[in-house]
């Protein structure tokens, strides 16, 4: 568990610690530059909507059980390889959004809800993105790409102390679409390994 000045950060716990943070990213402005497939999504704006609005600890018995588990299936398969953390808001404990990390690549990602954005959370995002890969996983570097128009994304990630790194300058999205891409990066010799970082 991680804690921000606004954020609390923590690997999912319950269905709900999944289905918030995909609700959280799957409006049409965060597909705009997370490109994901639609199967990952959660696709009526009434379900992304009830999921925003609940808190972490409420109760997910009001949702239809096939919409959820076909959902979480997918999200669970995809995270293979990374290790994901669930953001909640500390003031109203409602899902705020996510950041993961790339076991074989160092390559972290993160989005915020609607409600969330515009705010600097994503500052204290990628900084928790740097705390889990340097000081739970052991990784002496940590990457990110966005595309250059992100101007959001590139600033939070430059406040967050990440440098411009050499990468790749097209990027495929999980949807198929190419994007031009730029890299940062944050390195730190020191590191450790924490026993639940394996």
């Amino acid at each position: 568990m991680l804690r921000s000045e606004r954020l609390l950060l923590y690997t999912p716990l319950i269905a709900l610690d999944l289905l918030g943070p995909a609700a959280a990213g799957s409006d049409a402005e965060a597909q705009r530059w997370l490109g994901s497939r639609t199967d990952e999504l959660v696709q009526h704006e009434d379900a992304r909507e009830g999921f925003l609005s609940m808190r972490a600890d409420d109760d997910l018995s009001g949702f239809a059980p096939r919409d959820r588990f076909k959902l979480m299936r997918k999200i669970e398969q995809r995270s293979d390889g990374f290790i994901g953390l669930t953001a909640v808001h500390v003031a109203d404990a409602r899902y705020a959004g996510a950041t993961s990390v790339d076991l074989r690549t160092g390559e972290i990602g993160g989005w915020l809800a609607p409600g969330f954005r515009r705010q600097g959370l994503g500052v204290e995002l990628f900084r928790s993105a740097v705390q889990l890969g340097h000081r739970h996983l052991g990784l002496k570097a940590v990457r990110a790409g966005t595309e250059p128009t992100n101007t959001a994304c590139r600033g939070a990630l430059t406040a967050a102390g990440f440098t411009p790194a050499p990468g790749p300058t097209r990027f495929t999205m999980g949807n198929g679409r190419e994007v031009d891409a730029c890299w940062y990066q944050h390195r730190r010799e020191a590191t450790s390994r924490c026993r639940s970082g394996s």
